[in-house]
């Protein structure tokens, strides 16, 4: 399993409060849903799809 990279603190405790842990738990996520979880905005995308490119994985298509 695959840890998610440092993001804000309000990022973090949204993942947390979803029960995401790693970024598996990511990839079973549409984009748009992680950008309505509360906390999560554009600015937490770039470090999370990078982490995602490089361990292979990409969001879902919902």
């Amino acid at each position: 399993m695959t840890d998610l990279p440092k993001l804000s603190r309000p990022a973090t405790r949204a993942l947390d409060n979803a029960g995401i842990e790693t970024l598996e738990d990511l990839a079973k996520l549409s984009r748009n849903e992680l950008l309505a979880l509360h906390g999560v905005g554009p600015a937490s995308l770039p470090p999370i799809e990078a982490a995602m490119r490089a361990a292979g994985l990409d969001f879902a298509q919902k």
